[in-house]
């Protein structure tokens, strides 16, 4: 393990190997202007748009083209853009600052569909040249639709650009315990407010909303849905009361096919007919965008008010939570130390043997109980 003795990032210390983080986000346009090439981007993904690839860009233009009034609004609600790449950017700095007691480190960040996108994040890193690479996503959770995505642009990128350094691969991290103990002690204080808040008679249901994903992509072997309900099970677990009522459900759903259930439109609507108090969980979302601030803390809001739901609370994501900092900075040291190459949190395969989208089945790695680190 490396000393703990601190130094400048800018004067490292000889004989110190020089590490590249790479943090990887979805993104978000930042202006109105934006919108449109961000959403055009999004929808020409394969990983996100699963259809025919000569039939691809006419359907992402046709989607993007419906889609563009809506998400202006939104974007606007947030003040003309989204907040994700400051939010990011805060993010960055903070935990360059927590791997630096230690570590000669300098932390990068590489958008998927706006700016920077991979390519720029490339040349950045090649500009610094580092001995090592690791690539940290910021979803705790591994999708095709977002690691996956995410890993794809980034080594197409690094070809393009020639770098060729020893890198190491973190895929997922939702069964790390240190973060799921942040998580719940932030979700622990939203629900103590809310209690207080509430009449004693007035019961509390806590939905845990994550993000949804077409059925169809959980059916090929996408272990999305598994991830996201182990880490709810963990995190529960940490909650003064891990009883407490509770539902894992999933937001927005984008397209007419059959999505991931229950969806959390439905569910504050079964707390209003139930006469339940919520708390909403964004899950799989470590730092706030539209998801969080339009849909969960205005749409599912006024969803709540207009059924009588009576008491809507919403549980603040991590962002640089300086807890959520510490606990990520010692997953990106424990993920240093498995590589060069490919592993997760707890070290090897953490998905069962039917997710065969888990980046390990890919590599033909087997599932075995002494990888799994998981509670569920």
């Amino acid at each position: 393990m490396d000393s703990l003795a601190q130094f400048s990032t800018t004067q490292p210390a000889v004989g110190r190997p020089k590490i590249a983080v790479v943090l990887f986000n979805l993104g978000g346009p930042d202006n109105q202007e934006a919108v449109r090439p961000f959403l055009l981007n999004l929808f020409t993904d394969p990983a996100i748009l699963r259809v025919p690839p000569f039939i691809r860009p006419f359907l992402a233009r046709y989607i993007a083209h419906k889609r563009v009034p809506a998400a202006k609004e939104n974007y606007r609600l947030m003040g003309g853009g989204s907040p994700l790449l400051p939010l990011t950017q805060n993010q960055s700095s903070a935990l360059q600052t927590a791997l630096s007691d230690g570590w000669n480190v300098k932390c990068f960040i590489a958008m998927r569909y706006w700016h920077p996108f991979s390519e720029a994040a490339v040349r950045e890193v090649m500009d610094w040249a580092p001995d090592e690479v690791l690539l940290l996503p910021l979803y705790p959770h591994f999708s095709t639709t977002t690691t996956g995505s995410s890993l794809i642009a980034w080594r197409e990128a690094a070809a393009r650009v020639g770098l060729a350094v020893q890198t190491t691969t973190l895929c997922c991290w939702f069964d790390d315990q240190r973060i799921t103990a942040n998580a719940a002690d932030i979700l622990q204080r939203t629900i103590d407010d809310a209690r207080a808040s509430l009449p004693p008679e007035v019961p509390l249901r806590v939905l845990f909303s994550a993000h949804g994903l077409p059925q169809t992509i959980i059916d090929r072997g996408d272990p999305y849905q598994f991830q996201i309900e182990a880490y709810v099970a963990a995190l529960r677990q940490h909650l003064r009361d891990p009883d407490i009522d509770g539902l894992v459900c999933f937001q927005s759903r984008a397209t007419p096919q059959k999505w991931i259930g229950p969806s959390t439109d439905d569910a504050v609507i079964a707390a209003g007919r139930d006469g339940c108090a919520v708390v909403v969980v964004p899950v799989a979302f470590v730092s706030d965008h539209s998801e969080t601030l339009v849909e969960l803390d205005m749409e599912y809001r006024e969803l709540a008010h207009v059924h009588g739901v009576p008491g809507y609370f919403r549980a603040p994501v991590q962002n640089d939570d300086p807890g959520f900092i510490a606990a990520l900075a010692a997953v990106a040291r424990e993920a240093r130390g498995r590589g060069p190459g490919l592993c997760s949190a707890s070290g090897g395969r953490a998905c069962p043997t039917p997710h065969l989208d888990c980046p390990f089945a890919r590599a033909g790695m087997t599932y075995s109980v002494e990888d799994k680190a998981t509670v569920c």
